[in-house]
């Protein structure tokens, strides 16, 4: 289908007045998905929450379905938490370790990710390896393959860092895994709304999202992917009376799904908004939206290193909707601040954030651009007008 740009822009208030250019930090909710967070909240208001959760009960339940037709699973398979750390978290502190066992990771891999790690590695002593990028910036997948000995027990990757236009190899580096037997955990906090992610395809075991980035969703949402086959493998680092049922008086039973790694209280309101930005996604189709922001962040990168001072600091073979890049003379936070009096918002990505990679490339800060389908041409002109009266 066509998308209607139009339209879209007129479902979403955010682009009236500015340039929304920080979606990979939160994009601007359509009308549709505020409307239903408004009206649950109306009901909760009107009747109290846990009546109003159960008169929605179909709306809430249409989550799990959306997603999992989006990323081509079984609706059991996913978990509704509070945010992708939470999901990730959950996935990633289920796995047990001992001394000497092997995390494989990226260069570019994300710090919230990578802090994790480095505490696993003081608690258990395992051992935390990055695989070698290849000449265009994203992991060598070959490289990879060669690393692989029976110590390493997860291969961990984040598949759209927060620092630039790359995208990480997922399908392959998930045949590699399968072929070892070793568990793969996909953080695709940047990547599900932004391009097509098929699990099944992908081959992880486990796939952590937020819902206020590219799916448009409310903050304070995320879901966990774990595949049904792996489920056991992993015991949640935590269980309430949700994930599991007290069975006697020194026993309990997991939940057969993935809701073992839930807890009791949700954001109702939020998790039928997440649902209905995922139904959103869906009438539109993920390969049109994909296709329209990735070709949007092409143009910006053609377009901003034609600007004087700038330039564009993107890396890997295939790039998606984030374009970071900085100034000869001006720090990442001035031109922020300095673009945020042209109404155009963007963001700052740091050596804190990615630390392995920014310190290799001697990057200390980017400004970072992030493109979404709701966006324009002539919002790219006026983000590189902007930045000429520097």
């Amino acid at each position: 289908m066509t998308l209607d740009i139009d339209r879209l822009r007129a479902e979403t208030p955010g682009t009236r007045n500015r340039i929304h250019l920080n979606n990979a930090g939160a994009a601007l909710m359509p009308a549709p998905v505020y409307e239903a967070v408004k009206d649950h909240f109306d009901l909760e208001l009107a009747i109290g929450g846990y009546e109003a959760h159960a008169r929605a009960r179909a709306a809430f339940e249409r989550t799990y379905d959306a997603i999992a037709e989006l990323i081509n699973c079984d609706r059991r398979e996913i978990a509704l938490v509070e945010n992708a750390t939470v999901g990730w978290q959950m996935a990633f502190h289920g796995m047990q370790f001992t001394p000497g066992d092997r995390i494989l990771t990226a260069e570019a891999e994300y710090a919230a990710n990578v802090i994790a790690y480095l505490q696993v590695a003081k608690q258990t002593g395992v051992k935390i390896d990055f695989v070698p990028s290849d000449e265009s910036g994203q992991m060598d997948v070959a490289a990879l393959d060669s690393m692989i000995d029976d110590r390493v027990k997860l291969i961990s990757v984040t598949h759209v860092p927060t620092n630039g236009g790359l995208i990480n190899p997922a399908v392959e580096i998930g045949r590699i895994a399968r072929k070892h037997d070793i568990p793969y955990l996909l953080d695709a906090c940047q990547s599900v709304g932004q391009i097509p992610v098929d699990v099944a395809k992908i081959g992880c075991d486990m796939l952590s999202v937020t819902g206020r980035k590219y799916l448009r969703g409310p903050r304070g949402t995320g879901f966990l992917y774990v595949r049904s086959d792996f489920m056991d493998k992993l015991e949640p680092p935590f269980l309430d009376m949700h994930g599991a049922e007290w069975t006697s008086m020194d026993g309990y039973e997991m939940r057969p799904d993935a809701r073992r790694f839930e807890n009791w209280e949700f954001n109702v309101s939020g998790v039928i908004g997440l649902g209905v930005a995922v139904d959103y996604l869906l009438d539109l189709g993920i390969e049109e939206t994909s296709a329209r922001l990735c070709t949007l962040a092409a143009t910006a990168r053609e377009k901003l290193a034609q600007v004087p001072g700038i330039s564009v600091r993107d890396i890997g073979a295939r790039k998606g909707g984030i374009v970071t890049f900085d100034h000869a003379s001006k720090s990442a936070e001035e031109i922020k601040a300095h673009l945020a009096t042209h109404n155009i918002n963007v963001s700052v990505t740091g050596l804190s954030s990615t630390r392995f990679d920014l310190e290799k490339r001697g990057i200390e800060a980017m400004v970072r651009a992030s493109f979404h389908y709701y966006n324009t041409e002539e919002e790219i002109d006026r983000l590189c007008a902007g930045l000429k009266d520097l």
